[in-house]
């Protein structure tokens, strides 16, 4: 990675010796590496006037600093989302041929996961194939206990189950599926003390992880059965964009008023406002409008996506 590139311009603010020594200072300090200290010594400065004339450097144009990494266009959208949208934070991974996008979409959701949670404390999950790959990224913090989980629907045991971790203490699970056949089957299900006591426990997360699924025939929910293409048809053609937690919303994120949603079991998507930060991890230019949607709708405020995502949304939400 070349860290630092200095490049000439032209300040109407500076006369042309004081031009000449920041240039100078510039060229030693980004090109040639030395420290503040040792360039104050060489040109007969202080060290505190080596800064100075950095600063200001940077404010007037004359250094631009470009970094030759395929991070820096990701740092720029990372920059663009939070300003557009007004997130709290948001993480693009790059874009490469090799590795499936998911997985490494997981990867950074873990990993920013473990710099916000403290030891402990009590994670508030969703359901989701990429909420699935992020816990298997953080298995040593909950094979030794050093996090809570709490699950925000039913389903979740599907996947946690088979990764070991269905009968861990630490893990608090709605146990039931995340769709029932009937709408008054799913409010007897939420009704019931021990469902309501882990719902109300979700919702006294600080954090929650969830995932956001789009409209197209690929979706995990189409793949694990709890929908089937016609209903997915019929709710875009109903205008919707995508889901969380098995609610549906439209490309400004207003909740849709479908049938589907009297029998899911899970918290009302309205109540992740409680919480302080909302991730939303998913990956796949086939999502940017469900990601659009779910950031319009104020239902995440902290991002993880991959370059191409990223790319289009900005695109499609271009001011």
């Amino acid at each position: 990675m070349s860290r630092k590139n200095v490049q000439h311009g032209s300040s109407d603010h500076l006369a042309p010796e004081d031009e000449e020594q920041l240039a100078l200072v510039a060229w030693y300090y980004y090109h040639d590496g030395l420290t503040q200290g040792d360039i104050g010594d060489m040109l007969g400065i202080s060290r505190i006037k080596v800064s100075r004339l950095l600063d200001r450097g940077r404010q007037s144009g004359i250094i631009q600093v470009n970094i030759n990494s395929p991070y820096a266009g990701c740092f720029r959208q990372q920059r663009a989302l939070i300003e557009r949208f007004g997130l709290r934070d948001a993480r693009v991974v790059p874009a490469f041929d090799k590795g499936d996008a998911g997985t490494r979409v997981a990867q950074a959701a873990a990993q920013l996961l473990m710099q916000e949670l403290e030891p402990g404390e009590l994670l508030a999950i969703g359901w989701g194939e990429t909420v699935s790959k992020t816990l298997q990224q953080m298995t040593p913090l909950l094979t030794q206990g050093q996090l809570e989980l709490v699950s925000l629907t039913g389903g979740v045991a599907t996947y946690l189950n088979g990764s070991g971790f269905g009968k861990m203490s630490n893990i608090h699970l709605i146990p039931t599926p995340l769709r029932v056949s009937s709408s008054d089957f799913a409010r007897a299900l939420r009704e019931e003390p021990f469902v309501r006591d882990i719902i109300d426990m979700a919702l006294t997360s600080r954090v929650a992880l969830v995932g956001v699924g789009s409209l197209s025939d690929e979706a995990t929910l189409v793949r694990s059965d709890y929908c089937n293409r016609s209903e997915l048809n019929l709710f875009r053609r109903q205008g919707a964009a995508g889901d969380i937690l098995g609610f549906f919303y439209d490309a400004e994120g207003n909740v849709l008023p479908l049938d589907i949603h009297e029998h899911v079991v899970s918290v009302p998507l309205s109540s992740l406002a409680s919480i302080d930060t909302v991730i939303g991890a998913a990956a796949g230019v086939e999502k940017a409008d469900a990601i659009l949607g779910a950031m319009r709708g104020r239902h995440i405020n902290t991002l993880v996506t991959d370059q191409p995502t990223a790319e289009a949304i900005l695109e499609r939400s271009d001011p």
